[in-house]
């Protein structure tokens, strides 16, 4: 007995803004001819290799004819001119087809099931690539986090290998000062630890920003004056000039993470200024929004085509393979201040050394 079914006709497409002109060009023929003529299924191949495999299309756009029997396939630019000139052979042979209902729902119930599989395939491809960058992401965040515990510590250890062989020396206005810097340290690295447990328990890591109302002129001084780094500094014989004004407006910022943004610039500034080199901390209310913060060196300054480069995780200069450290110092400090909504970049005004700039949002 004779089919009275429509056309089967399938429009493979792919992710190209001309693909969506296609449908609309193919969707409007179908609609000039007689109703329930054709039946049209519209899939996009992008990212579905194995559908696009299975009916042999290797070229989009492509539209199927899969009943009646036999399939055929017109692809190209031109796919609508090619429609048109099949038309006529197309409903001739769907008058002609002298199939039973079996064979027609056997032909499209197959397609339909490796369409639905297909689909599976690639909704847990998009899954595991998810899955697969958020334990990306995770590793990055604990590597971060674990790079700066180094400080801290090493903070500690400087504090107490000072009071154990200088104790006679010391005042006991010195002794507490050392304790209290021990103590500040130790809690940096007791909340870095808390981050990195909660970044590996977290289903999605996150770096955790808690912002508040801060005085950063306050903030500014606090890390000038950081034991640690005064001692580096005297260890190599820099100087660190601060110009930062008492009257700059409260910012919206997690005052650890700040603290750790500054930290890690003037250790960095102190890393590659040379012997007896100057190192500047300068902080200025850019705009009504924004309060700017400025550490320059006088090392050897950065390529212009790397300015950007060096704030991806684990980039290095060729210059810096053999220097200490893992090359996730910046990029610390550049996921932090996108976190803060502000800006990290670096110029070299001068023919000599960088200047690293952040902007923090005003309260």
């Amino acid at each position: 007995m004779p089919v009275n079914s429509p056309l089967q006709l399938i429009l493979f497409i792919d992710d190209r803004p001309s693909s969506l002109e296609i449908v609309k060009e193919v969707e409007q023929f179908l609609q000039t001819c007689p109703p329930d003529v054709a039946e049209l299924q519209v899939i996009d191949v992008t990212g579905q290799p194995y559908l696009a495999e299975h009916f042999r299309v290797v070229l989009t756009p492509a539209l199927l004819k899969i009943y009646p029997a036999p399939r055929q396939t017109i692809a190209g630019k031109s796919l609508l001119v090619q429609l048109k000139n099949s038309w006529e052979g197309w409903q001739q042979s769907l008058e002609n087809f002298s199939g039973t209902d079996q064979e027609l729902n056997k032909q499209v119930n197959r397609s339909a099931e490796v369409i639905k599989m297909t689909d599976e395939v690639f909704r847990l491809t998009q899954e595991k690539n998810h899955l697969q960058q958020q334990l990306h992401f995770k590793d990055r965040i604990i590597g971060m986090l674990a790079h700066d515990l180094r400080n801290p510590i090493t903070a500690v250890s400087l504090a107490l290998e000072t009071i154990e062989l200088s104790q006679d020396k010391l005042t006991p206005e010195l002794v507490e000062q050392l304790l209290q810097q021990g103590r500040k340290q130790i809690r940096m690295a007791d909340n870095m630890i808390t981050e990195i447990l909660e970044s590996c328990r977290g289903e999605v890591a996150t770096l955790p920003i808690r912002p508040q109302r801060i005085n950063i002129s306050e903030v500014c001084q606090q890390v000038a004056q950081d034991y640690y780094l005064n001692y580096r500094l005297k260890e190599k014989q820099q100087h660190l000039i601060t110009d930062i004004p008492k009257d700059l407006p409260y910012v919206y910022a997690d005052n650890e993470r700040v603290q750790q943004v500054l930290a890690n610039l003037l250790d960095n500034a102190i890393k590659y200024t040379p012997i007896g080199g100057k190192i500047q901390m300068t902080a200025l209310h850019r705009t009504s929004q924004k309060v700017e913060i400025s550490v320059t060196d006088t090392g050897p300054g950065i390529p212009p085509e790397m300015r950007e480069k060096i704030f991806e995780e684990k980039y290095r200069l060729s210059r810096d393979k053999q220097k200490e450290g893992y090359g996730i110092g910046l990029a610390v400090c550049n996921r932090i201040i996108r976190a803060h909504y502000g800006k990290i970049w670096v110029d070299c005004p001068h023919k000599q050394g960088s200047s690293f700039h952040i902007t923090l949002p005003v309260f």
